[in-house]
């Protein structure tokens, strides 16, 4: 039975019941003031007694109680049908999104009550899977080109090896070998995205002033040679989360700040602070000017701040910030890229305090 009929039943089951409750009442009020003998005037006139008002009675009774049962079904599978259809506007949207139409929207209007509110968040699910998917779909292309570029240069330097009776062996190893590299280390990235997308990860406390300690003097050696400098400090800011994504959080942040910096030697800062709303951690370097416009899409897979050169094997993949920014969504944080006046880029997690602070 659909909903609609049980609704319909209900509310001519609640009509019938009480308009035989109000017969009731009427009849045992009444008919307890008549009593069950014969009555006789003075001018001969027909006064009915008790039994004589109970047999008139019940026909009208039996026919007023089919009335209201018609009228409760009637006006039942009306009101249960505009009360209903929100839901059948809403199971109709839910078909065509299993169906892959992700773009139709309930847009339910009238007054605020359940259904609206319920609509509303079923739009709003479909705009949120909608969007996901198209990020899927777009980020699935991204990866496929980037992984099949350094798998085509092998294969065109081992076809152009094969053909070539001159062929440098040794040059052709070390080729081969810096694609390769390449191909690991855009798979690395993969799979650290997927990871943080699936957020399987235990949680702890963790002070993410030590990660970035950490962070800064495994990647010194990479920013002295590029004459970088790296300053951290800032207080103690305890999140709770993995220590291992964070530590790569943290180490994608510095790296891409030594990368993407000038050329004739730049700074790093990287600062923890405990705010009362959040914890953050803000990563700000030097460099070149930056376009609203680019800081915008940054986050994006596979977008650089700066062209990949010959030869500079530290620029990356592009997923740096993108894993940064999946990490703290994983963290039920946030990322805010800002470019910075004179060049560079200004970096800010902000990451939830902990759900209670440790020696407390």
């Amino acid at each position: 039975m659909s909903a609609r009929w049980k609704l319909t039943l209900s509310y001519a089951a609640v009509v019938v019941v009480t308009g035989v409750g109000l017969l009731v009442a009427v009849a045992l009020y009444l008919l307890r003031y008549v009593p069950d003998v014969q009555i006789h005037t003075e001018s001969g006139l027909f006064v009915p007694n008790r039994s004589d008002l109970i047999r008139a009675f019940i026909p009208a009774a039996v026919v007023a109680m089919i009335v209201l049962l018609a009228l409760g079904l009637a006006g039942g599978w009306i009101i249960a049908g505009r009360m209903l259809a929100p839901l059948d506007r809403i199971g109709r949207a839910a078909q065509l999104a299993a169906r892959g139409s992700l773009s139709h929207r309930v847009s339910l209007t009238g007054p605020r009550d359940e259904f609206r509110d319920l609509a509303d968040v079923f739009d709003s699910m479909l705009e949120q899977l909608e969007a996901h998917i198209a990020e899927q779909q777009r980020f699935a292309a991204n990866a496929s080109h980037e992984l099949r570029t350094p798998l085509a240069i092998s294969q065109a330097m081992l076809d152009v090896a094969r053909t070539d009776p001159d062929r440098d062996v040794d040059a052709l190893i070390g080729r081969l070998h810096e694609v390769n590299a390449r191909a690991i280390e855009l798979t690395e990235a993969l799979l650290m995205l997927s990871r943080a997308d699936r957020r399987a990860f235990t949680k702890s406390p963790v002070d993410l002033s030590l990660l970035a300690e950490e962070s800064a003097e495994t990647l010194l050696p990479l920013a002295e040679r590029r004459g970088v400098t790296i300053d951290v400090g800032g207080s103690a800011a305890v999140v709770f989360g993995s220590s291992a994504l964070l530590q790569q959080l943290i180490t994608n942040l510095v790296h891409n700040a030594i990368v993407h910096n000038d050329p004739e030697g730049g700074s790093v800062i990287v600062r923890s602070h405990v705010r009362p709303e959040a914890v953050a951690l803000v990563v700000e370097n030097t460099g070149s000017v930056l376009p609203p416009d680019r800081v915008g899409v940054l986050a994006e897979p596979f977008q650089r701040g700066a062209e990949r050169t010959r030869g500079d094997d530290h620029v990356g993949v592009g997923l740096g910030l993108a894993i940064v920014q999946r990490i703290a969504l994983a963290h039920d944080g946030s990322l805010v890229l800002t470019a910075r006046e004179g060049g560079g880029l200004n970096v800010t997690v902000w990451l939830p305090h902990p759900p209670y602070r440790p020696g407390c």
